[in-house]
């Protein structure tokens, strides 16, 4: 048996896109131990995963350095055979090279790449997705073909929701981190104002996004419309989105949620486009775009917080009509 370390500590969508890791290693080599690394607060992404024998969390934000030292001697005592670090950047390059493990796995971009003893080049922009660029990783374990991410919702979480499934639904995301990876709220309540009365539409996001998402149903003049941002947890969410007539998300972590569950997606890219590798995997999934070819467009790799432009044009001239 093999003890295997996987290192995701970004975004909630990051940790997503890095369980089709898990997923194939476990096909590959079923009697394997797999143990995941991530940030503090990610850690309910990975609630009840049949897979995944250990999850190690790391808080970023507490005394970062002693953290990241009390981290590298936690990971070091556990002895794996092989850390696979997703991670590009020095902190986890760091828990890598400390790790004592026999084959130390990771992306060229990372500065301690030097200490790995494989690595291999992550290239954004050729159309590549993100779970291709991460089973360069593991190939030598497996064979050529990524698996699809997934996410393992509980009884309760499903229990949970049942209430809200009564009736056809759809679900929206409609908030992101990013203001220019947004669908402009204007165009959310058009789309609101699209959907059949046949439909109920519930409104999806955090704590943070509750006001965002009471401004939208408001501009709406759907009376089906129930906001849900803060009321559910990721899991919970992730049991809403797997039975959707349709999800309607942005280039954010929702978009990945949908694609963990193989549920029906419609993803609006923004000041972002689908070649940088995150676009949505499940089956028969819809890209919405600005048909205009922008010469602003993209504006950067994760979105701005406001448009450089000013216009937002790759936002406000996507064209809604019934998905």
């Amino acid at each position: 048996m093999k003890k295997f370390l996987i290192i995701q500590t970004a975004y909630i969508g990051d940790v997503i896109l890095a369980t089709s890791i898990v997923e194939k290693l476990h096909q590959a080599l079923s009697d394997s131990q797999i143990d995941f690394l991530l940030r503090k607060g990610n850690e309910s992404l990975l609630d009840n995963h049949p897979i995944i024998n250990e999850i190690i969390i790391w808080n970023k934000h507490d005394k970062k350095y002693d953290s990241l030292k009390r981290i590298t001697k936690q990971v070091h005592q556990h002895k794996y055979d092989v850390v696979i670090n997703l991670q590009r950047f020095a902190s986890s390059g760091l828990i890598t090279a400390f790790s004592g493990a026999k084959l130390k796995i990771g992306f060229a971009k990372n500065p301690l790449s030097f200490s790995f003893n494989q690595k291999f080049p992550h290239k954004i922009g050729d159309g590549t997705h993100e779970i291709e660029r991460n089973h360069q990783l593991i190939k030598a374990f497996t064979d050529n073909t990524p698996a699809m991410p997934k996410l393992y919702p509980s009884n309760n979480d499903y229990l949970t929701v049942e209430a809200y499934k009564k009736e056809k639904y759809v679900c929206m995301a409609p908030t992101s981190v990013w203001f220019t990876k947004q669908l402009p709220k204007e165009k959310w309540a058009e789309l609101i104002n699209s959907i059949s009365d046949n439909y109920q539409i519930y409104l999806l996001g955090s704590p943070a996004d509750a006001a965002a998402c009471d401004e939208i149903k408001t501009l709406g003049k759907n009376n089906k419309v129930v906001n849900l941002a803060g009321k559910l947890s990721l899991l919970e969410s992730a049991a809403m989105m797997q039975t959707a007539q349709m999800n309607y998300v942005n280039d954010s972590a929702p978009l990945h949620i949908a694609s963990a569950m193989n549920a029906s997606t419609t993803a609006f890219f923004c000041s972002t486009i689908p070649a940088f590798g995150f676009g949505p995997l499940a089956k028969g999934a819809k890209i919405v775009e600005v048909k205009e070819k922008l010469t602003c467009r993209p504006c950067g790799l994760h979105g701005k917080i406001e448009c450089p432009e000013g216009h937002f044009k790759c936002g406000f001239d996507i064209e809604i009509k019934k998905f």
